[in-house]
């Protein structure tokens, strides 16, 4: 008999889940058994804020198995991943996207716009620190880390301290949980991280019987948009440090499939907010996002990122999806 394939993951409630789900399509799908292989990361064992933790924290130890051999493939956040390929090791799967969308969790169920003055919202991402002061509310805005429960307990549970919490809106999704959700942003207001709410499967590049059987997940939308938005933050050469959103879309055009690019590269402080927009064949994603990347260095971005602490190309800014 076949033995079952072993699949890496992260130990959190979330990166189970999703692995999970990725096994079952995969079973289904090819009808072959996966095992699911607990793999602890350096972001699970530190406590430091997500912005401080440094490169492909949440991603490293997963590699490393890969490398070793000691599991055959691994589900990422894609948003984990740093923009700079690993050697040896492939993508061969993007399942169809997520919601990307952020969410908002808020006591007495109130939106946004809801919350008065002075409300204490709790969030891990630069990214969403940075939109949240753009937008003028005059809240109190506090990094915070934990997995989804944790962060739901500190608005939600007896102890609660804070008044809302942001998060993935496909994080909770996956985990059952979007009945919390009190406001879906609209990306007008709080723009995604680049490949937030997608998934990667990664195997080893010269396994290329399991790269053939991966590709049977592959979602050929969610992979272009990602693309485009990961092509727009590996231009930026976009740090730890660097609050970058990115966000493609796929519609139907006069000519065929288009990609919707929209891209923002904003101040900690907010103060200093850069967005800008591009379209295009889904064929040209990586082109899109490097053009659109471009366009915003043009306009100062670079003046805002700064790139202090940056590790250069093919650095990546977000933490895990949680």
């Amino acid at each position: 008999m076949t033995a079952p394939l072993r699949l890496g993951t992260r130990g959190s409630a979330l990166a189970m889940a999703q692995s999970g789900q990725v096994a079952a399509a995969l079973t289904e799908a090819t009808g072959r058994q996966v095992e699911l292989v607990e793999v602890v990361t350096a972001g699970d064992r530190s406590s430091a804020p997500v912005h401080r933790l440094g490169v492909g924290v949440f991603v490293s130890a997963l590699r490393d198995a890969l490398t070793a051999r000691t599991i055959d493939l691994a589900v990422h956040s894609y948003k984990d991943l740093p923009t700079a390929a690993a050697p040896g090791l492939h993508v061969a799967a993007v399942p169809p996207r997520q919601d990307p969308r952020d969410a908002l969790v808020a006591r007495g169920g109130r939106t946004l716009a809801e919350l008065p003055p002075g409300a204490v919202v709790g969030t891990g991402a630069l990214r969403r620190i940075a939109q949240l002061h753009a937008l003028g509310l005059q809240l109190e805005v506090t990094p915070i880390r934990g997995n989804v429960d944790t962060r739901l307990a500190r608005v939600l549970g007896p102890d609660a301290d804070l008044d809302a919490v942001v998060l993935a809106r496909a994080g909770l999704a996956r985990l059952d949980r979007a009945d919390v959700i009190t406001e879906t942003l609209d990306p007008m207001l709080m723009l995604p991280a680049p490949a937030q709410g997608a998934l990667a499967v990664e195997c080893r590049a010269d396994d290329t019987d399991l790269v053939e059987l991966l590709a049977m997940l592959d979602h050929a939308p969610s992979r272009a948009a990602v693309i485009a938005e990961r092509a727009l933050l590996a231009t930026l050469e976009a740090g730890c440090s660097a609050p970058v959103a990115a966000y493609a879309e796929l519609a139907e055009g006069d000519a065929g499939d288009e990609i919707y690019l929209r891209g923002a590269v904003i101040s900690p402080d907010g103060t200093r907010d850069l967005r800008l927009s591009r379209t295009g064949t889904p064929a040209d994603a990586a082109e899109i996002g490097k053009a659109l990347a471009a366009e915003l260095l043009e306009l100062g971005a670079d003046s805002i990122l700064g790139h202090e602490g940056n590790a250069g190309p093919g650095t990546q800014q977000f933490g895990s999806t949680e």
